[in-house]
Order: C-alpha cells, then sequence, then structure tokens
C-alpha cells in the first residue's frame, strides 16, 4: 500500500498554473492548511470571477475543511462575492463618520452617475456599487474605495467624476494615490511614499493573489 500523501492541489487542477503555484505558495505559509482559507477565497474568486459553489468544493479540497465550513465563512465575510461582481467594485463608507460627512449624497451620486443600485452590479458588468461598514478612515471621511483602494474625502460632485473616469478610461490598474490627487480631498493623516502599485480586480491588492499591478 503507498503511504504517499494526496497532492492537495488536486482540487485546482483546473486553475490556471499561476494560481495554482500561488495556492501552493499560500498553503506553505501556514503550519495548518486550514488556516490558509481566507487567501485561498480571494484566489478563488480570482480564478473563477466570484466565489463559486464548485470554487468553495475546491478550496475544501485545499483546506482539509468541509464545503460547509467554506461556506460558513464565504457567506459571512461581504468582501467575499459570491456573485460576480463588476469590474470595479465602489465601496461608499456609511459608518457614523462618514455619515455625518455626507456619505449617503456620496452615495446617492454614485448611484446616479452608473446607473447601479446599491448592493448590485450594473448590466454590463462595468461597476458595482455598495455601502460599507467603516473603512478605518474617520479622519477623512466621507471614504470611496475603488477594488479596495481607499479615496478620502469625497465629495458627491467628486464621485461623479471618478465614476465618469472609470468608465471613459477604464484603467487597467486602479491606485489610490492617483485617486486621491484626483478626486480626494481632506485625508485623515498626511500619506507616506507614494504608491506605484494598485488593484487590478474587485479583490484586494496583494502580490500574493496576484491582484496588484505597478501603475503610474
Amino acid at each position: 500500500m503507498s503511504s504517499r500523501r494526496p497532492d492537495p492541489l488536486a482540487s485546482i487542477s483546473e486553475w490556471s498554473e499561476p494560481n495554482q503555484e500561488r495556492a501552493r505558495t499560500v498553503l506553505d505559509a501556514y503550519p495548518e492548511r486550514r488556516s490558509a482559507l481566507m487567501p485561498l477565497l480571494f484566489l478563488s474568486m480570482l480564478e473563477n470571477g466570484h466565489v463559486t459553489e464548485e470554487g468553495m468544493r475546491q478550496v475544501a479540497g485545499l483546506t482539509g475543511l468541509t464545503t460547509a465550513q467554506v461556506y460558513g465563512v464565504a457567506s459571512f465575510y461581504t468582501m467575499l462575492k459570491r456573485e460576480k461582481p463588476g469590474r470595479y467594485l465602489i465601496s461608499v463608507c456609511t459608518s457614523i463618520s462618514c455619515y455625518l460627512r455626507g456619505a449617503d449624497e456620496v452615495l446617492a451620486a454614485i448611484v446616479d452617475e452608473t446607473g447601479t443600485p446599491d448592493g448590485e452590479a450594473s448590466a454590463d458588468g462595468l461597476f458595482s456599487v455598495e455601502h460599507v461598514e467603516c473603512s478605518g478612515a474617520c479622519g477623512g471621511a466621507p471614504v470611496v474605495l475603488v477594488n479596495y483602494e481607499m479615496i478620502e474625502g469625497v465629495t458627491p460632485d467628486k464621485a461623479r467624476a471618478l465614476c465618469r473616469w472609470l468608465r471613459d478610461g477604464r484603467p487597467e490598474v486602479v491606485l489610490a494615490d492617483e485617486m486621491q490627487q484626483l478626486f480626494g480631498g481632506r485625508r485623515s493623516f498626511d500619506w507616506g511614499i507614494a504608491e506605484r502599485t494598485g488593484a487590478v480586480a474587485p479583490v484586494p491588492a496583494f502580490d500574493r493573489y496576484g491582484s496588484v499591478k505597478e501603475g503610474l
């Protein structure tokens, strides 16, 4: 009888080779495979466009968890999208600091400019719009994120301009520094060294996920 351990990557044999290698790198970073669950779900989003039922089964195979356990996590965290988001996920913080500084008006401007209701994706797949809880930059309220790249001090007019810029230019990479300069206002604090890499998908921008790319 063979004593060889099964390859955990067998469940993702249909993934692209780069994403298979990223999955291996993620698994190697954790002593317990189950601890890699959330990074692997983000990789599944990049591979499949969103967290699909098959993707949850694949991640269960990678981590040794049951599909039900994976579903419990995927359905709890709102950043793990179980329906395909638009190319540009626009998130408006509506927690108390942002709310008091006009976040509802900013959200309404984005909904109107994109023609996309809060919580939905546009028919052409270009935008998703959502309101979110605290984004951690209360001093720069109201805050808007595009594919989790932050812009502080956004006004309704600037929000509309941002949507037009995304629609007309369709940037491959969205960078917080560039968008802050173009569409932002008061920041919670002075930012440090300019960041030259940004997000290429509605997934947090991390080298390990392959969701980051150099822009400017």
